[in-house]
């Protein structure tokens, strides 16, 4: 019976394997898709605010009230996504989409609009390049973190730098680290949530997939953002 027993470890192993194998796709899954969506939410809200100059006026006036309310809501679905069930997180994820897409709504009277199109798909490219890497390698990634973790906090403190005294070589600098940073920490959120659903117990809560989408999403929009500094066509 003992040596039985044992015969069916192997095969109990691999259903385990096969499982846990399930659940991380349909987590990932789910995370791209809500991801996707507030990008779209995103796209959607800057296009429909700025064919209106009146209200893209009323965005400039009121930015820092937008960017502050951007932060609370990073650090409310964040640090709350224990409490929160799936409605709320989703909720407070499309508000801030919405709020995202106002603010970029200035983006379009500052480039041109094909350079905005030509930014968003090299985003798009660098960062399904960059996410499919870290799905695929065998490397653990963990050892990125204060290289990564560095450079954030140097392109910030650059970025504020660069808004009370603005250089064309610092933009160009800052462009190009941006660039670095969050494709790096691109594949390394994505490695990480892969290890964070793990630790929940391969949990499917979907507060925690909306969690894992904010991370990619906030990659992917300064992503953009870098690349939009260093190849985007200024209106004259």
């Amino acid at each position: 019976m003992a040596w039985e027993t044992s015969g069916w470890q192997p095969a109990r192993a691999e259903v385990n394997d096969v499982l846990v194998q399930e659940s991380r796709r349909a987590f990932m899954s789910r995370v791209y898709g809500w991801m996707f969506a507030g990008l779209a939410v995103t796209g959607l809200v800057a296009l429909f605010t700025a064919s209106s100059p009146q209200t893209v006026m009323q965005v400039a006036q009121f930015r820092w009230v937008l960017f502050i309310a951007q932060i609370g809501l990073v650090f409310a679905l964040s640090g709350l996504a224990s409490r929160l069930s799936g409605a709320v997180a989703g909720a407070l994820f499309v508000a801030y989409s919405v709020l995202t897409g106002l603010t970029f709504s200035v983006l379009f009277y500052i480039y041109t609009s094909g350079s905005i199109a030509n930014a968003f798909l090299l985003a798009a490219g660098t960062f399904g390049a960059m996410s499919a890497f870290a799905t695929i390698t065998k490397k653990d990634l963990s050892g990125w973190s204060t290289f990564l973790f560095m450079g954030l906090i140097g392109v910030l403190i650059a970025s504020v730098v660069q808004i009370f005294w603005p250089s064309p070589m610092l933009n160009f600098v800052v462009g190009c680290a941006g660039v670095i940073v969050f494709a790096g920490l691109t594949a390394y959120d994505t490695q990480k949530l892969r290890e964070m659903h793990a630790a929940s117990g391969y949990s499917s809560a979907a507060a925690l997939s909306i969690v894992g989408a904010l991370t990619l999403y906030l990659d992917f929009i300064n992503l953009f953002l870098s690349l939009l500094r260093l190849f985007g066509d200024r209106r004259r």
